[in-house]
């Protein structure tokens, strides 16, 4: 069942991926045959001028297919946007990669793109056949592709069996198909491998600095906590035991009161100690695993929570920490400043990542710059070279989706 699930799983996400790409493929098109008549009209002289404008044209598509391709199967980077000389485009490399994947992507992604979506199309027809096949006359035949003649409900019932087919090919052919459909994207609109080089140290540098930044607040957070609480209660035990050690020869039984409290005081350290240390690595993410210390987070909210965790294997230890502490901090969120009812958290693996999602229905408008905690939550997660997205219109809902690398 689990099986069934997942690949029921990947062809909805796979479909959801085809139409992204069909709507690519249709600007791709109309970008091919602008540049087309551009190249065309180059010829005669007269088509200099359109050449810039021809140029932002195919860079704002190969754009939009980067940040499509991003949002499925990891980061591909934007390249540079200075501008390129008419002269000499051609021979910029990213510009001949990209009038590559363009006549490639106007063709095959629109292709894999139709077939992506008719298989599904064709599955509800077929399957719901015996519903309304009385509708028509039965000199019509069936729509689609059935050619034999309908003449009752058996017949009808076996375009049913037609669209079991037909979706079962949907299941099976789809995902397959969403790559192909962007294979070509994957190849030609990554960035040259110098550039993409560059582009890696920088960012690299960035979530090198963020996870300073990071550490250096987690440090200052620590050490806030230890001397605002568990220090002053050392200190009260210090001075109870010093006080109980000077009654002990005047009044034995206030000696005796003095340590008692002197005992509260330390068991109090000691929880805050705990929680301290709990704020460093959860102890219940190696008791009950991710799924089990999501779960007693989701319990103990104060907004009803609605969790679902599909994480077949365990990750990284740190990759779990990261995605407890973003939960937890979100949650906190949501209790704190959004005025929800109730909020949704999602937690799934996928290829080499795991995805977090938190939303709620609350009044929306976060903002990071009001210092919510989402400050933290970014920098804690690209920290581990993950990405963050904040979606939270006025009005809501709210929606926080990270993608956090953990391995194959």
């Amino acid at each position: 069942m689990g099986y069934v699930r997942r690949r029921v799983r990947a062809s909805v996400d796979a479909l959801e991926h085809l139409v992204g790409g069909l709507g690519t493929a249709l600007l791709a098109l109309g970008a091919l045959i602008w540049l087309i008549v551009v190249a065309a009209a180059c010829l005669v002289g007269v088509g200099l001028l359109l050449v810039p404008g021809a140029l932002r044209m195919l860079r704002s598509v190969a754009d939009r297919e980067r940040a499509r391709l991003s949002r499925w199967d990891g980061p591909l980077p934007e390249v540079g946007r200075s501008p390129v000389d008419r002269r000499t485009a051609l021979r910029d490399p990213v510009v001949r990669r990209e009038l590559g994947w363009v006549a490639l992507h106007a063709v095959l992604g629109l292709g894999t793109g139709l077939l992506g979506l008719a298989l599904p199309l064709y599955a509800a027809q077929d399957l719901t056949f015996p519903l309304w096949f009385r509708l028509l006359r039965p000199e019509d035949g069936a729509p689609g592709l059935v050619w034999w003649r309908i003449d009752g409900l058996p017949d009808a019932v076996l375009v049913g069996l037609v669209g079991v087919a037909w979706l079962v090919a949907a299941v099976v052919c789809g995902p397959a198909l969403a790559r192909v459909q962007a294979r070509p994207g994957r190849w030609l609109l990554a960035p040259p491998p110098g550039v993409d080089l560059s582009l890696r140290v920088a960012e690299l540098t960035a979530t090198r600095a963020a996870a300073l930044d990071a550490h250096a607040v987690e440090l200052r957070r620590i050490e806030r906590s230890l001397h605002d609480g568990t220090q002053n209660r050392l200190v009260a035990v210090n001075v109870l035991l010093g006080a109980a050690r000077r009654a002990v020869r005047r009044d034995p039984t206030r000696a005796d009161e003095i340590l008692e409290r002197a005992q509260d005081a330390a068991e109090q350290a000691l929880g805050e100690l705990r929680t301290v240390v709990r704020g460093i690595l959860p102890p219940v993410l190696d008791d009950r695993g991710l799924a089990g210390a999501l779960a007693g987070l989701a319990g103990g909210c104060a907004v009803p929570c609605r969790l679902t965790v599909d994480v077949p294997v365990r990750c990284a230890v740190a990759v779990e920490a990261t995605a407890y502490f973003v939960v937890a901090e979100a949650l906190t969120n949501v209790v704190r400043h959004s005025g929800a009812g109730a909020v949704d958290v999602a937690v799934r693996r996928e290829r080499d990542r795991l995805l977090v999602t938190v939303s709620d229905d609350g009044h929306g408008d976060a903002d990071e710059a009001r210092g919510s905690g989402l400050t933290g939550i970014r920098r804690r997660v690209e920290a581990y070279d993950g990405r963050m997205t904040l979606t939270s219109p006025p009005g809501g809902p709210t929606r926080m989706h990270v993608e956090l690398p953990c391995g194959s």
